[in-house]
């Protein structure tokens, strides 16, 4: 499991700085999307790399120290980068707001997986 949420990790940072680069020079350029879609697709390239860092230190954690819910909070982080950083990259390119309703269902993903890290700390 640790492999595989290094891995993961690693996938998603390189995936957000191509994101990252694709949303500073294409989507600025090219596609002449709106500033404040823009600071949204940049909000979801952010977010994913916080977690994407976050995946690696998982990945480093739980092969280390194997007992705790590592797992849990590993697919806490995916899934919340797909649910909240894939929905604003969907919202800043369609314009379709409602997708801005989805957005908190990854961040509460997110925020389950840091209170997983938080117990499994504390407990040691």
């Amino acid at each position: 499991m640790d492999r595989l949420f290094f891995a993961l990790g690693a996938l998603s940072g390189f995936l957000s700085v191509a994101l990252g680069a694709f949303g500073a020079h294409a989507l600025r350029q090219r596609l002449q999307l709106p500033a404040d879609m823009l600071r949204v697709w940049e909000t979801g390239v952010q977010y994913q790399m916080m977690h994407a860092l976050a995946l690696l230190a998982i990945g480093l954690v739980a092969s280390r120290f194997p007992n705790g819910p590592w797992a849990a909070a590993g697919w806490c982080f995916v899934a919340g980068t797909v649910v909240f950083s894939g929905s604003l990259y969907v919202l800043s390119l369609s314009g379709m707001r409602w997708l801005g309703a989805i957005t908190p269902i990854g961040g509460v993903l997110f925020l389950a997986g840091w209170i997983l890290l938080i117990v499994t700390a504390w407990r040691g």
